[in-house]
């Protein structure tokens, strides 16, 4: 595995210790820092494999819980594979399916052993642990796979954050006693809601384990994100520098800037293809509503900066047309733009950390850009 999967850091910036690295793996290397569409059901919502690469994505992800209850994993395995299933040939990382069994609330129970849980599809009983969750995830076939954790809400007594946090710490153990292809490689995920020493107890424990990188989970669920930048903080300080650090979960362009300035290194999100989907674009001067009458005749692109698809050949006026008229046009422009958005904003960010001048490109964006205005 140390050969398939090896983390080179680059350059770290002298302004704001942001890191600049190649994570390599069995379907190519990945450039880092790096955000990672979500492809949820083996699929980025409104967008092929063609547009993906077109866009810059390196890596994409793909949901454990959502390919197990369809189309399942075996079917999948005998397509040869999420990469031979959904015809994409470059890195994949496969989430546990911890956070969307949890997030299910009354249908599910929690104990030591794993997560009983009725189907949100047709309420079947169903049963995910950390050993099962492992065998889906080798019949998917991703390059990275996580470990099942659980994830506490945001508020929780701390008495819930560290029963879960201790639980996820067992149930890592538990993934990586199980049986594993060489070829994939397991992160275990820092859990510990929004308490400092259990996030750092968590973090030190997972450092211990020579992983080949690090999972931050259980942020972004609600709180301010003063509060998830504080704790993000305090975790950077004990994982392992010399190894990839990914953020789930979080990936707005604001946050996207201030996880870099803090040492994260692979970021993940629903929101350019969630917020696409209402008709909502992503520009140099913050969102923009194209469905808005106030671009009934704007003959001008989504943003006159960007070098995606949408923005070369069509504008605002006729993307809007395509909204009002229900076209599904309209989704997969606006999609094919906000993905290209955060990945040029990726490949600006790390052109300013390897010349050591984050700092003021994070101003820059920023005189643009209210903080937390995403």
């Amino acid at each position: 595995m140390a050969r398939q999967f090896e983390f080179e850091l680059l350059h770290t910036c002298k302004r704001s210790g942001a890191r600049r690295g190649r994570l390599h793996t069995p379907h190519g290397a990945i450039e880092t820092p790096i955000y990672m569409p979500v492809g949820t059901q083996a699929t980025v919502k409104a967008t092929s494999p063609d547009e993906l690469r077109g866009v810059g994505a390196q890596v994409i992800l793909a949901n454990t819980y959502h390919l197990h209850l369809r189309p399942g994993e075996d079917l999948i395995e005998e397509a040869g594979g999420l990469h031979q299933f959904m015809n994409w040939q470059g890195p994949i990382l496969t989430d546990s399916g911890g956070y969307q069994v949890f997030s299910l609330a009354d249908l599910r129970k929690v104990t030591d052993e794993g997560v009983a849980f009725r189907s949100h599809l047709d309420g079947s009983r169903r049963f995910l642990s950390p050993e099962s969750s492992i065998g889906i995830q080798q019949k998917l076939g991703a390059d990275i796979v996580m470990q099942f954790d659980e994830c506490a809400p945001w508020p929780c007594e701390r008495e819930h954050a560290e029963r879960a946090m201790r639980r996820t710490l067992d149930w890592y153990h538990r993934c990586a006693s199980t049986t594993r292809r060489v070829d994939q490689a397991l992160f275990p995920i820092v859990q510990g809601a929004f308490f400092e020493d259990l996030r750092r107890e968590c973090a030190r424990e997972m450092a211990k384990l020579d992983a080949p990188g690090y999972g931050i989970g259980g942020l972004s669920v609600g709180e301010p994100k003063p509060v998830m930048y504080e704790v993000l903080a305090s975790v950077m300080r004990e994982l392992p520098p010399e190894k990839p650090r990914y953020l789930m979960g979080v990936g707005s362009p604001d946050c996207l800037i201030e996880g870099v300035m803090r040492g994260v290194d692979m970021f993940d999100c629903v929101l350019a293809t969630r917020v696409a989907r209402n008709g909502t674009a992503f520009t140099r001067s913050g969102r923009l509503v194209v469905k808005n009458a106030a671009y009934v005749r704007d003959f001008t692109p989504l943003d006159a900066q960007c070098d995606c698809y949408a923005c070369k050949n069509f504008t605002r006026a006729y993307i809007r047309h395509l909204l009002k008229a229900e076209e599904i046009l309209a989704l997969r422009l606006i999609s094919v733009h906000n993905l290209r958005f955060l990945l040029k904003l990726m490949e600006e960010i790390r052109a300013a950390l390897e010349g050591d001048a984050l700092p003021e490109y994070a101003e820059r964006f920023y005189a643009r850009h209210p903080r937390g205005n995403w």
